[in-house]
């Protein structure tokens, strides 16, 4: 049983944390990338980085670890839009709620070249109230 996802765009979903044992399940849905935007220990129970990405790798899933709190930088939104361009296949972006993800998400595809207010609206069709990165996007 997967968690939550939800989609942002054709090829892409947010949600809440990850768990191993959900990898499989997210390959046989066409999932070749996860990302892992929480910092480590962030919360009780919480998978360390290192067992996600093993058990990405043996289900064929490449896997990043982007931790985000306290803000986005520069190099987060590099390394998700390289991360984001690089893959081939659906991509789930996780934090504790989405909301994180979703807004690097957004960040990493108008660095990319998206249209920002084209990005603000699919995230809020998917629930996530992004107008405040507009002046970024």
């Amino acid at each position: 049983m997967i968690g939550r996802r939800i989609p942002l765009d054709e090829r892409t979903f947010v949600g809440g944390q990850v768990f191993p044992d959900e990898m499989a399940d997210l390959a046989a849905e066409g999932v070749t990338l996860v990302v892992n935007n929480r910092v480590e220990g962030e919360e009780p129970g919480q998978p360390a980085s290192d067992q996600l990405r093993t058990a990405a790798e043996a289900a064929g899933i490449a896997y990043r670890h982007i931790p985000v709190a306290g803000g986005f930088s520069k190099e987060q939104v590099e390394a998700l839009a390289e991360a984001l361009g690089g893959a081939e296949g659906k991509v789930m972006l996780f934090c504790r709620s989405g909301t994180r993800s979703a807004h690097l998400w957004a960040l990493a595809e108008a660095s990319r070249g998206g249209d920002g207010e084209s990005l603000i609206a699919k995230a809020g069709a998917a629930g996530y109230d992004l107008s405040s990165l507009r002046p970024y996007l």
